[in-house]
């Protein structure tokens, strides 16, 4: 039962808290990004919350925490490089002009996602041990 709790408290981070915090004028709904830029991230939000309801299907359902960890370290792994390959894109994880939230000297938009990635491992660790 821990390992589902870890995984399922992982997996709400992109199947619910990022959505919630992304659906407003700062990010989706926001004038100064061009359409395109938008759609991108309408696209993001909707995948990462399909994955995230297969990841909590086969947690819960079919008890494969393995590849919902692999799947869900994937979604969140992602948002740790693109914070590290930011400068190669110009891209980051802090909105320009706002305020940034920092957890142990990162900001929360990649300390939040990095957490989520070792709820993942430890979960991983614990369904193995108990095999």
């Amino acid at each position: 039962m821990p390992a589902r709790l870890l995984m399922t408290a992982g997996i709400l981070v992109f199947g619910l808290l990022i959505p919630i915090l992304e659906v407003n004028a700062t990010h989706l709904f926001n004038p100064d990004w061009p359409q395109h830029a938008r759609f991108h991230d309408a696209w993001q939000l909707l995948t990462n919350s399909s994955l995230a309801v297969l990841c909590l299907w086969l947690v819960w359902a079919r008890g494969q925490i393995a590849l919902s960890a692999l799947i869900g370290t994937c979604v969140m792994g992602g948002v740790v490089l693109a914070h590290a390959l930011g400068d190669l894109y110009e891209g980051y994880a802090t909105y320009e002009g706002g305020t940034e939230l920092a957890l142990l000297g990162l900001p929360a938009a990649v300390a939040i996602p990095l957490a989520a990635v070792a709820m993942f491992a430890a979960a991983a660790a614990l369904e193995r041990a108990k095999a």
